[in-house]
């Protein structure tokens, strides 16, 4: 039996470039739909390579300053990635917001 963040740590190795998670979408593809601010967590001590990037808030907004060195820097790797913001500064969910399959 897999831990929570081992859990989330396998759900967000699966989003494919060009698309976005948020928190709570991982929280409940996880099991445990009210548990988003856990997933955070999860995010904050990730092992390197996983796509944290790729993860946002509800909403489409860039994460915390604290992470990436700041949310220019992962605009940036999302931008790289095809990822297209609305005039507001938030991911475009409509367009890049992923559901849990497999899809590219």
């Amino acid at each position: 039996m897999s831990t929570f963040p081992e859990a989330v740590y396998q759900i967000v190795r699966q989003i494919p470039k060009g698309k976005v998670a948020t928190y709570g979408q991982i929280a409940m593809l996880a099991g445990s739909p009210r548990a988003s601010r856990i997933v955070g967590a999860a995010m904050f001590r990730a092992p390197a390579g996983l796509p944290c990037h790729r993860v946002l808030y509800r909403d489409g907004t860039l994460c915390c300053d604290q992470a990436f060195g700041g949310k220019e820097i992962q605009r940036q790797m999302l931008e790289a990635e095809g990822i297209t913001f609305l005039p507001d500064g938030r991911v475009d969910l409509k367009e890049h917001l992923w559901h849990g399959g497999n899809e590219e």
